[in-house]
């Protein structure tokens, strides 16, 4: 068991829970209490697969593209660089659809992609496929709410990025759910307790689990390209690179000569040579980073240690309810008051000169670790290839209702 940064008692305690059943695990720095399996945890087994380590938001990850568009392009001056981004971040907001359903004035995201017709939907049963499948449809391409988002970055060239970040929506946590139950010997559509559930690879829950968590993987990555893309056309800009990963995932992967099944939630894959974007929080600088490609022996051994694998994010030092505190929902009474304010959380992005369109107080950069230090903890693993600076952070609303949100 190999511990990156500094954690509290209740997040060592999951990830030693964890370790009781898997062959090897690993928490990297930005790791926090999750369900059963914490955030940031890494997870190796043989031959079988956690659903609740792949968690409910499978495929959840972040793609970023970088663009042949500079921040001076926008503009002469600074006065006019701001506007532009301000009218960016207004297009974002109506174009692309946060939260459930599409609701957005861009309305072509791949709804016939091939996925839809791929074996795996026969793992469903036939009186809820039809209906899973049309929720799949109508969300593809939706962003979501929690942590979810879309940004407009500049590089240290001045260099534009777009960077998004979520995951399979309700097809994801549809799956997730009902193999949790069936895992439990329940039927598919009844509600269980969240517990670790190995499915054996081997057997025919396993096996179809496996194929439609690798279908949610495709749906995930054509939903957050498409996004991305569309962005980088409001941008009236063209594609250079993309950079994509999940970081709620299941691979088989050789370690130490043998094929183990490696669950990441909320962890990059980062092998030698390989990149990942990495997001910090709505107010704080992003990183593409890079698996170190090292000769020293010790960092070799860290890079083992970690499965490969290195942060998704800055990782949350406070839940949602202690940032924003807790409201009724019909009333808008506040019952329990939050640790973050309006001004504290605006102030912040002034300073930062951050445009932000939604954004509730949840999400406040104040809620989250900085992800310099989470790096640093992560130790020569990983390289920085390249630091962004966010310049348009557009979410779904404080209010905006996601059953599926991370």
């Amino acid at each position: 068991m190999h511990i990156f940064g500094t954690h509290d008692d209740a997040t060592r305690a999951q990830l030693a829970n964890v370790a009781r059943r898997a062959r090897k695990v690993a928490l990297m720095a930005d790791g926090h209490v999750g369900y059963v399996m914490p955030i940031g945890g890494v997870a190796a087994y043989e031959d079988v697969v956690s659903v609740v380590g792949v968690g409910f938001d499978i495929a959840c990850g972040n793609a970023a593209i970088r663009t042949d568009r500079t921040i001076d392009e926008l503009g002469g001056d600074e006065r006019r660089i701001q506007r532009t981004l301000e009218r960016v971040a207004d297009e974002i907001q109506a174009r692309i659809s946060f939260g459930v359903g599409r609701k957005n004035d861009a309305d072509d995201a791949p709804v016939d992609h091939p996925l839809f017709d791929d074996p795996a939907w026969d793992a469903v049963p036939p009186k809820h496929r039809q209906a899973l499948r049309a929720k799949a449809r109508q969300q593809l391409g939706t962003v979501g709410s929690g942590n979810h988002y879309v940004d407009v970055f500049a590089d240290e060239t001045g260099t534009l990025w777009v960077g998004v970040h979520f995951g399979s929506r309700g097809f994801g946590h549809t799956v997730a759910s009902n193999f949790l139950a069936v895992g439990q010997g329940r039927a598919w559509g009844e509600r269980v307790p969240e517990t670790e559930v190995l499915l054996p690879l081997a057997q025919p829950i396993g096996h179809d689990y496996w194929h439609l968590m690798s279908l949610a993987g495709r749906y995930a990555y054509a939903g957050r390209e498409w996004v991305a893309r569309k962005v980088v056309g409001i941008l009236n800009g063209t594609e250079q690179e993309l950079i994509h990963n999940h970081h709620n995932f299941a691979w088989k992967e050789t370690h130490g000569g043998e094929e183990l099944v490696v669950v990441r939630k909320g962890a990059t894959p980062a092998f030698p040579g390989q990149t990942g974007f990495v997001g910090g929080s709505m107010g704080d600088d992003a990183v593409i980073v890079r698996g170190a490609a090292s000769t020293d022996a010790a960092v070799a051994e860290a890079q083992e240690a970690a499965l490969f694998s290195t942060v998704h994010g800055a990782g949350r030092v406070m839940s949602r309810t202690a940032a924003a505190g807790k409201r009724n929902r019909k009333t808008g009474r506040i019952i329990t008051p939050g640790r973050v304010t309006p001004e504290m959380m605006h102030g912040w992005l002034e300073t930062k000169g951050v445009i932000l369109r939604g954004g509730g107080l949840d999400e406040s950069p104040h809620a989250y670790r900085r992800l310099p230090d989470v790096l640093a903890a992560q130790g020569p693993t990983i390289e920085v290839a390249h630091t962004l600076r966010p310049l348009v952070v557009v979410m779904a609303g404080a209010d905006e209702f996601d059953p599926y949100k991370d």
